[in-house]
């Protein structure tokens, strides 16, 4: 199914080298104040940095079809469209016979046989997150009226890892700089870390963390209808999302209860507490504290160098050298793919919970 979401319900359409790609989203509040400069202005930050993204600029700009008249929401869906413009196909026939490793090129013919589109990915490809990213300003938009923020930025590309304490500032300061880093101490470093990689003919992958300060408590379904669950839904559908954590995450393993415990206080006549190991989330629904989770993004699967892979005509094995034009870490640009996935889930939570009219 391409369409997510109960109250607030998102469907993607389109692919990555077809005529667009595109989102409905269904749920929007008539009258709601939008800013389409702010939803160019989201989905630019996801384009290519200069030097260490994909040769493939694509103008990106976001076209309304429904839904939004006189910049307030009309209560209809909303559409929007993205047309794609700098589209090289040429490449990608091969992939029927020999698949490439790492790509969804081999389930995708077992799934929908020889009728599957592989050009660019098809509806498997990272460039449907542009649609994404616009749908989830909205969202945010819908959030920020009700004082909510969302904020991701880089933890980690392969072994340049940010140890520090951050929060929402610190997430927002990672717009400042291509790689996505909270600090300016790590720009650099993990620049070089992608440089090294693309010089290579390789790839390497990272960690994405996302904050969501203001939220409520008692937000979440339980019992299978969680802020955890659903939210991990959502990042899963994110190309190249291959784990998820919240607080603590798979740290919480090696500690004890009384370790990870997080002990409740008194803060400004509000019931928080003292730290956050939890990640804001006790039983699945939320604590009053920030959202606090991290998503593992997986290396690019497509690389320069040549890889094992099988003609499927032959049944032999062979090398395949992939040629196009790749970015060499994806963790940047999933930055605000990440944002923009989270609102629209807490958005959607709020809805069902009745914090949002």
């Amino acid at each position: 199914m391409n369409t997510i979401g109960t109250e607030l319900r998102l469907t993607l359409f389109g692919t990555s080298h077809g005529p667009c790609v595109g989102a409905v989203l269904d749920g929007i509040p008539p009258g709601m104040a939008i800013d389409l400069e702010r939803i160019q202005n989201e989905v630019d930050l996801r384009k290519p940095a200069a030097g260490i993204g994909t040769p493939r600029q694509e103008e990106d700009r976001v076209e309304v079809l429904s839904g939004i008249l006189e910049g307030r929401s009309t209560g209809s869906p909303i559409t929007l469209m993205v047309v794609n413009r700098n589209v090289d196909s040429s490449k990608y026939e091969q992939f029927k016979r020999v698949p490439r490793p790492g790509h969804a090129d081999l389930v995708a013919r077992s799934k929908y046989a020889e009728c599957t589109d592989l050009r660019g990915g098809g509806q498997f490809s990272g460039r449907m997150t542009v649609a994404l990213v616009a749908a989830g300003t909205l969202a945010k938009m819908l959030l920020e009226e009700r004082d909510i923020r969302v904020a991701a930025f880089v933890r980690q590309i392969g072994s340049v890892r940010d140890t520090g304490e951050r929060g929402l500032a610190e997430a927002l300061f990672s717009r400042s700089n291509p790689v996505r880093a909270a600090s300016p101490e790590l720009v650099e470093r993990m620049m070089e870390e992608v440089l090294k990689a693309g010089k290579e003919g390789d790839s390497v992958g990272g960690v994405v963390e996302c904050i969501a300060d203001g939220l409520p408590m008692g937000l979440g379904e339980p019992f299978f209808d969680t802020v955890e669950g659903e939210m991990a839904k959502m990042m899963f559908a994110v190309p190249g999302v291959k784990g998820i954590e919240f607080g603590a995450g798979f740290a919480a393993a090696s500690m004890r209860g009384s370790q990870h415990n997080d002990p409740f206080v008194l803060v400004d006549g509000k019931v928080r507490t003292a730290k956050n190991d939890a990640g804001g989330i006790l039983g699945g629904i939320t604590n009053g504290m920030p959202v606090v989770f991290r998503v593992a993004i997986k290396p690019t699967a497509s690389i320069a160098r040549g890889q094992r892979s099988l003609d499927l005509q032959s049944g032999r094995e062979t090398e395949l050298k992939i040629e196009g034009r790749h970015d060499p870490c994806i963790a940047p640009r999933a930055v605000p793919v990440v944002e923009a996935a989270a609102a629209l889930v807490l958005a959607d939570l709020g809805m069902r919970g009745g914090s949002i009219d």
